[in-house]
């Protein structure tokens, strides 16, 4: 399969590449990471601008109406540079729970406004799915989301939530009745009374996660997101689009991690000479070059199969999550050790890409349960552990 781009996807990476060499340079990232807000809301309009906040939206909510082809060549360039924005929890997650949910149902006025306004960068969004059990699991989900009247009343917490504690808005994951497949999505104002906000603390400063509890939060029934029924469906869509848009993100991290720990082995002299030149360190940067190229096929490959909506991506996505966060680890990790003192340092760029790393093979599922989502796709009962 050609996994070339096309000359508009080949403008759209120019472009990423430029604002990011302009905008993310190191000192602005950890300037950004060590702030209130973790972000630029300046830095953010500027995507707006350029369209890639409704890359992947359709026309009709006021999108570009590309793919997702189009939105891992962003994410890809985005990740080299450890971009801090909302734009992972806004566009991947939230808009895409809109998206899948207007499959099954007509969003409701509020709710398409939302997504318009997603698009053009108006406004922040996010997910809310995990509790505390910490597992992306539909039986692990106990806030509940009762019926009064027109409203629905959510009582519960969430966890680990993606920027949650600076969203203007979060889809909260919800349970409506005693059934495992009992779920909802229901939007929620970020500053609906009866919900409050804490940043929690993350081995990822380039990435906030936060905690959230809701104590009687009344919104009208028109803020859940599709047809009841069909949101557990609506649930595993966003998730598995979510999946590719980590894996591409994790990519442009890893490949920097790789080219930055080849360039120093080159530069770096032991007993007269490069230890590139070392056996032993030939073989870290062989299996390193081998990683990141089989997690490019894979990542380029999971956004076609997004793009296109094939059948496969329930098996593709979580593969592609699994292989590129991993071969990520794996590079940061190496990239630390290649380094040698200096890669251990807290002035070295090296340990914000291991912390990456290491908050991305957590984030959406481990690799333990990825891969187990992977042979569900494939319609391969898991072996019991």
């Amino acid at each position: 399969m050609d996994f070339s781009f096309n000359d508009e996807q080949r403008e759209i990476q120019a472009s990423a590449k430029r604002l990011m060499e302009e905008t993310a340079t190191l000192d602005r990232v950890v300037e950004l990471a060590e702030s209130d807000a973790g972000y630029s809301p300046e830095a953010y309009a500027q995507l707006a601008d350029l369209g890639w906040t409704g890359l992947h939206v359709p026309e009709e909510f006021g999108g570009v109406g590309l793919s997702h082809v189009e939105l891992i060549v962003v994410l890809e360039k985005m990740g080299e540079s450890l971009y801090p924005s909302p734009f992972f929890a806004s566009v991947c997650l939230a808009a895409n729970a809109l998206i899948e949910g207007a499959r099954s149902a007509e969003l409701s006025d509020d709710n398409a406004a939302l997504l318009a306004a997603i698009a053009a960068g108006e406004t922040t969004a996010t997910l809310a799915y995990l509790e505390d059990a910490g597992k992306y699991r539909p039986s692990d989900v106990h806030l509940t989301a009762r019926q009064d009247g027109g409203d629905l009343v959510l009582d519960g917490s969430k966890r680990y939530v993606v920027d949650g504690h600076t969203a203007d808005s979060i889809v909260v994951v919800s349970r409506t009745g005693d059934d495992e497949d009992d779920i909802s999505l229901v939007v929620v104002p970020g500053d609906a009374p009866g919900l409050t906000r804490k940043r929690a603390h993350a081995v990822d400063s380039t990435r906030r996660i936060a905690t959230l509890d809701f104590a009687g939060v009344r919104v009208p029934a028109s803020a859940e997101i599709g047809e009841r029924g069909e949101s557990l469906s609506t649930l595993s869509a966003t998730m598995q689009l979510g999946a590719v848009a980590l894996a591409a993100e994790s990519l442009g991290a890893a490949q920097h991690c790789f080219d930055t720990a080849l360039a120093y082995t080159k530069d770096r002299f032991q007993f007269g000479r490069p230890i590139a030149s070392f056996q032993a360190v030939k073989h870290i940067c062989a299996d390193l070059l081998m990683a990141v190229e089989a997690s490019r096929s894979a990542a380029y490959y999971a956004g076609w199969v997004a793009a296109q909506q094939r059948e496969e991506l329930p098996a593709i996505a979580p593969l592609a999550k699994s292989q590129v966060c991993e071969a990520f680890w794996e590079a940061a990790r190496a990239n630390i050790q290649l380094h040698g003192g200096i890669g251990f340092t807290y002035e070295h760029e090296a340990h914000y890409y291991y912390r990456r790393a290491t908050s991305s093979r957590a984030l959406l599922g481990d690799t333990a349960f990825n891969r187990e989502l992977l042979l569900q796709g494939l319609g391969v009962a898991p072996v019991a552990a």
